[in-house]
């Protein structure tokens, strides 16, 4: 038997598996697999940004341990943040909107992160939490130096994802694959992975999966940042032109709603064991549009990124269904 040790917290952020999702496979007549990002220390794909993210600031002198790290985040990558600044000495200050999930909010607080909540604004509103987490790190002073994370613009977040999820993904398939889709939150993700598969061969096709209210599936398509309807998901569902959005190479584009989202969320965890977030079944929900489009024999890969028990409130909660006049499972 062999025993794999790791230094620190750090050493086990990555190398998540990949699992085939049956349903999901069967109905489009292609190998659909998820990328198990849930399985990361901090429960997320956001675990990998955070420590690129942290790893180039400590390597730049940007900061240093004992050293304050600020954010603006939908809560994941605020989890990843504290986490992984934790295990390195280093002390997180997470601006987030008050309309995440209670779980979330519950989550950070446990990692020991100063925890600053603020009222649900718009990009362009300076009370908005990436604002305010801006201003925040221009005021705090800290002799080992105060760090802005900046996920959506810092380019250490695709770079995390080239460097490792993308590698992994054309390992695990052992180049086999046909094409990958994932929601795009910060950008980050979707960048990183599609710049390395084109790397690796030229003719995987790379998808993007929008949940409705969002802007990235009309920006894509025709150039114009317009979004249409709305959406519970969170983390995912962009409204402008980041600097990891930039980077992003895409052939494919598809807008998901919540209904069909939830539809899958609900039927992995009775047909499959799985228990995922919302933005896991925008994914999957893309994945089936696409394979769908290439026709059946693809292998496609998208991104299962965290728990569904961190929406507990949300999602799994019949009177908030009701109210979106959404799908309820069965047993709730």
């Amino acid at each position: 038997m062999k025993t794999f040790l790791n230094k620190s917290f750090s050493d086990v952020i990555g190398n998540t598996p990949l699992i085939k999702l049956r349903s999901a496979s069967k109905i489009t007549k292609c190998n659909i697999y998820g990328k198990c990002e849930f399985l990361n220390p901090g429960g997320s794909v956001k675990d990998r940004a955070a420590l690129q993210i942290i790893t180039d600031a400590l390597k730049s002198g940007a900061i240093k341990k004992g050293g304050t790290v600020i954010e603006g985040t939908a809560g994941n990558t605020g989890i990843g943040l504290s986490l992984v600044g934790n295990s390195l000495g280093l002390k997180t200050i997470i601006v987030m909107s008050e309309t995440q999930s209670q779980e979330k909010i519950k989550m950070l607080e446990l990692c020991g992160a100063d925890l600053r909540l603020v009222k649900d604004a718009p990009y362009k509103d300076p009370k908005n939490y990436i604002r305010v987490s801006e201003r925040l790190s221009k005021q705090i002073k800290n002799k080992n130096g105060v760090f802005w994370a900046n996920q959506f613009d810092n380019l250490s977040n695709c770079k995390a994802h080239f460097k490792t999820t993308g590698p992994e993904i054309w390992s695990q398939t052992k180049g086999k694959i046909n094409a990958f889709i994932c929601a795009v939150g910060t950008g980050g993700t979707l960048a990183g992975v599609s710049n390395y598969l084109k790397k690796q061969n030229s003719k995987i096709t790379i998808g993007l999966a929008d949940p409705h209210g969002a802007s990235m599936y009309s920006y894509f398509k025709t150039g114009k940042l317009e979004g249409k309807g709305t959406s519970i998901t969170e983390g995912i569902g962009q409204g402008r032109v980041t600097k990891n959005v930039n980077k992003i190479s895409l052939d494919e584009a598809f807008r998901v709603s919540d209904k069909e989202a939830l539809k899958i969320v609900y039927k992995l965890i009775r047909e499959e064991g799985l228990i995922l977030g919302g933005s896991s079944g925008i994914n999957i929900a893309g994945a089936i549009k696409l394979a769908k489009k290439m026709g059946p024999g693809n292998t496609i890969v998208t991104i299962l990124c965290d728990y569904g028990t961190r929406y507990e409130s949300k999602i799994f909660n019949k009177k908030f269904l009701k109210i979106k006049k959404l799908p309820i499972p069965k047993w709730l």
